[in-house]
């Protein structure tokens, strides 16, 4: 291989951290934007109502499973539970605060003490997501006749979360990175 080509791709460290924060900040703004939508707000539910931190949102957490409306399906009756249950509530709030630590994490170089604050947020949040592979059934495939199902055998809701892992490992970097930002300026007061 190219010497040249290996030093070039030697030189990517910078714009690699960059591209892991932003493509955090994409992601949490995103996805906290979708938070103010029924179908986002409704494929969250099985996480929420099983995760023992945070199923106390929900009114009615407990009774989910007669109330789950297929992705971009309208079912009246699920609706008006799912705005009795808090579903939708929880979830606005949700997306308010996913917004909230995306700005701000994004904003390091000018606000580097709120940004490692949201940078720690985003790992924590991100373990929070991960353990739903522990307290979500629906997150492994059910058994439904053949020998593939159950750990390790991923649904799609597992397929999701599991993809957290590289968001955990990129908090760790925005972190460091906005830490050392924030002690250098400290240092050049």
């Amino acid at each position: 291989m190219n010497n040249r080509f290996i030093n070039f791709i030697a030189s990517l460290e910078q714009q690699g951290k960059t591209a892991v924060r932003y493509g955090i900040v994409i992601v949490f703004i995103w996805i906290g934007a979708l938070k103010f939508f029924t179908y986002e707000a409704d494929g969250i539910v099985p996480f929420v109502a099983n995760s023992p931190f945070m199923a106390e949102f929900y009114n009615h957490p407990d009774q989910y499973k007669k109330h789950i409306n297929p992705e971009g399906a309208l079912v009246t009756a699920n609706h008006q539970w799912h705005q009795e249950n808090n579903t939708y509530g929880f979830s606005i709030g949700l997306g308010i605060f996913l917004i909230a630590v995306g700005l701000l994490v994004a904003l390091y170089k000018v606000l580097p003490l709120p940004s490692l604050v949201a940078s720690m947020l985003v790992f924590g949040m991100t373990l929070g997501t991960l353990s739903f592979l522990i307290t979500t059934p629906e997150s492994w495939v059910p058994h439904l006749g053949d020998s593939e199902w159950g750990f390790p055998y991923l649904s799609g809701r597992g397929r999701l979360v599991l993809k957290d892992i590289v968001i955990l490992a990129g908090s760790i970097l925005t972190m460091s990175e906005t830490a050392q930002l924030y002690l250098k300026k400290l240092k050049s007061k």
